[in-house]
């Protein structure tokens, strides 16, 4: 099939750019794609040159809440509207990659073409050098407000925006250029966190009255794969997680914020990891090879070493490629072979970040307590620890708890998983504990998921660091 648009595009695209704007300020928009209202552009990535087709500001959502989030870019190679063919891929079978660009649960803008922090070609950027239609959707977030003031993206908002982002994309496939049926979700931090709800949450039924409530199209909003980088997820079980990791040490660096623990978070430190282990031994989780994955009330047994032998394959790896670890006299190489590593000793090196509670602050002044507010109230509990050693007791709604943790829907019955996920979570990474993106991809596993997992050497926080590893994946399971 090739796609066809009118000379007079350039034209229309004004008038219909002025068309869609206000029809959303009268709380309507359509949810049909226009194939007309497109502008060309050109990136260069290297010495190849990519003509594209930029269809921006796309409203996914026929009652949006807010425009300036809920809508999405998207962009198709030209040669696709030329009958011609990019690799293997044409306009009926190119993948879709779906990247976001929410941090820190906040706002997140539209995804466009160009360069990222460092300088380099974004993930949408090579994505379509490589021949993928691009969606880059925005969403809501937990600062969103409305002309009276109220929050609107406030838990679930920014998953819920995402689904619907998926579904305008199948509602349109007969139009739209690429297969929707394999679209490939990607995030970092909270963006990642919210790729692994949607790789975990197709067509759930508990999102439904949300989706219902913003004019998202009728239809299945399940992913082909997701890419998953450092997901801040299972915040509901993820304090337990960080101070089972990092229990004992009491300095903390926060983004260049240096402190020490109190005597009542040292406290808090103590009381919060002894929760870890009842719900770790509760997952009834299981290695590879059938071990049972378990913890004594002290946070020792099999599933720390289980968390233990991702570092040693990641310094193992780090080692092979030339790097120098003799230094670290916590790691026990020999004959060019990483035998063991001292984990406490490595948690030391990586370091503490946050102080205790790391996600569901006691005086709710954490990112995630925002999160778990209200359209009135700016800031609640999200976990019965700190509610109760709280001044404040102020609660999220338990169903809102449950529709933004992943575990909570892997295996279910009513859910259509993703059957291909990619987690990445930097070894000296300490915006939560190792123990959740480890949970999060062998409870994966142990539902039958194929998960490709790492823990690179020498990666704090971060994303799209490792862009060609990334489109090889994509690529691997997309044939």
């Amino acid at each position: 099939m090739v796609f066809h648009a009118p000379r007079s595009v350039y034209i229309l695209a004004v008038a219909l750019t002025t068309w869609h704007a206000s029809a959303a300020a009268a709380g309507e928009a359509s949810l049909e794609f226009d194939p007309a209202r497109f502008t060309v552009k050109t990136l260069t990535l290297g010495n190849q040159s990519v003509s594209y087709r930029a269809y921006e500001g796309i409203i996914y959502v026929s009652k949006p809440v807010d425009t300036s989030y809920q809508s999405m870019n998207v962009y198709v190679p030209a040669a696709y509207f030329e009958g011609k063919a990019i690799g293997t891929y044409t306009a009926e079978s190119a993948p879709i990659f779906l990247p976001n660009n929410v941090g820190g649960y906040l706002p997140g803008t539209p995804g466009t073409p160009g360069p990222d922090r460092s300088g380099k070609p974004n993930a949408v950027t090579v994505a379509l050098a490589k021949g993928y239609v691009v969606a880059a959707p925005g969403a809501r977030g937990r600062t969103s407000q409305d002309q009276d003031g109220n929050y609107t993206g406030r838990a679930p908002a920014a998953i819920v925006d995402l689904k619907a982002a998926v579904r305008y994309l199948r509602h349109n496939g007969k139009v739209l250029p690429g297969n929707a049926e394999k679209i490939i979700a990607n995030g970092t931090s909270a963006g990642g966190a919210l790729s692994a709800l949607l790789g975990a949450t197709g067509n759930q039924a508990d999102y439904e009255p949300y989706l219902k409530a913003i004019g998202a199209a009728d239809g299945r909003d399940d992913v082909f794969a997701a890419s998953c980088y450092c997901p801040i997820t299972n915040l509901d079980n993820a304090d337990g997680a960080y101070e089972w990791m990092f229990n004992g040490i009491n300095d903390y660096n926060f983004r260049g914020r240096t402190g020490a623990l109190t005597a009542d978070q040292v406290k808090v430190s103590d009381q919060l990891r002894l929760l870890f282990p009842p719900y770790l031994n509760g997952l009834r989780l299981k290695a590879a090879d059938g071990t049972a994955l378990s913890l004594d009330a002290y946070g020792n047994g099999s599933f720390r070493d289980h968390v233990k032998s991702f570092v040693i394959a990641s310094a193992q790896q780090a080692l092979s490629s030339g790097k120098h670890l003799s230094p670290l006299t916590w790691i026990l190489i020999e004959g060019g072979k990483v035998k063991d590593i001292d984990f406490t000793q490595y948690v030391r090196f990586a370091g503490r970040m946050k102080p205790a509670p790391a996600f569901d602050a006691l005086d709710l002044s954490a990112p995630e307590n925002n999160l778990f507010g209200t359209a009135t109230v700016d800031s609640q509990h999200f976990t019965q620890f700190s509610r109760e050693h709280s001044a404040d007791h102020s609660m999220a709604e338990a169903a809102i708890i449950r529709m933004m943790n992943p575990m909570n829907y892997i295996g279910d019955k009513g859910t259509t998983m993703a059957p291909h996920w990619r987690i990445r979570h930097g070894a000296i990474d300490r915006d939560t504990s190792l123990a959740i993106p480890v949970i999060l991809t062998t409870k994966l596993r142990n539902a039958g998921f194929e998960v490709d997992f790492a823990l690179p050497w020498d990666q704090g926080h971060g994303g799209d660091y490792d862009l060609d590893e990334l489109f090889a994946w994509m690529e691997q399971v997309c044939h």
